[in-house]
């Protein structure tokens, strides 16, 4: 359910927020929920904290529990879960005309990312994007490449030659460069490469590919004039380290894990 279309639509809801954790918990500070007459929107982590937090909003929603309040929970054998810590909850009622608002506080900005390449395993990494906090640009330079139905955090796009595209990209973007052609890949990674050089705003690039390939390509892009420091910062193969299987499936979920460890990674 979209949070923001169902408040639109109900009228009237309970924002359930995380205030506070001590210890451990299921979710940080600022995760939320939306208990709407019809459903709810969003998790504080689930079980049984979620089950009691749901039915004290509706408590608020009805009329029968004063509002706004902030509520402690302990997560401990009582709550029927161990996680050992204490999270505090801010219950607040809103309304329909709350919606911008709400969507200014709490829609958090997304993480750009660059996927080139619309093959089998470009194809699987979109796929994954459903619900993470990564906005991916998909660039490919065939015509009719890309399927119908994406998560809303997938943009296609075609660009031909398809290193033009580099020099466009979000500011900060995570690059994963999969074309159907090594000169592509090439091209695409002497582009990245040079943006790096110039701007120093492109955090993580990688490269899908074997050991083999990458000392190919590196031979070939210090000829190009880029020294080692600059060619040293490219991964290549992609994915966490572990994962061995080659189907597209498998080093879509290794590549989507790295690049969710390089948004977290300290500017």
């Amino acid at each position: 359910m979209d949070a923001f279309a169902g408040l639109a639509a109900q009228g009237r809801g309970v924002l359930v927020t995380v205030a506070a954790v001590e210890g451990s918990g299921p979710r940080e500070p600022g995760a939320w929920m939306l208990v709407l007459p019809q459903g709810v929107a969003g998790t504080i982590g689930g079980g049984r904290l979620e089950f009691d937090a749901i039915a004290l909003a509706r408590e608020v929603l009805g009329g029968s529990r004063p509002a706004p309040l902030r509520h402690r929970y302990a997560l401990g054998p009582s709550l029927g879960q161990c996680c050992g810590g204490v999270v505090h909850l801010d219950f607040e009622p809103v309304g329909a005309a709350d919606v911008p608002a709400l969507r200014r506080r709490l829609e958090r900005p997304l993480a750009p990312v660059a996927l080139f390449g619309g093959g089998h395993v470009g194809s699987a990494i979109a796929r994954l994007f459903e619900g993470l906090p990564l906005q991916l640009s998909w660039i490919d330079s065939r015509d009719g490449i890309f399927p119908a139905q994406l998560p809303a955090n997938v943009q296609c796009e075609h660009s031909d030659p398809v290193q033009r595209a580099v020099p466009l990209l979000a500011p900060g973007s995570l690059v994963l460069i999969m074309s159907f052609s090594h000169a592509e890949d090439l091209d695409i990674l002497a582009a990245c490469l040079q943006r790096h050089r110039q701007r120093a705003d492109l955090p993580f690039i990688g490269l899908i590919g074997s050991k083999t390939k990458w000392a190919t390509f590196r031979h070939r892009l210090e000829h190009r004039g880029f020294g080692a420091a600059e060619l040293d910062a490219v991964h290549c193969p992609i994915g966490i380290a572990g994962i061995a299987g080659k189907q597209p499936a498998v080093i879509a979920v290794a590549a989507v894990a790295q690049l969710l460890q390089a948004a977290s990674a300290p500017a």
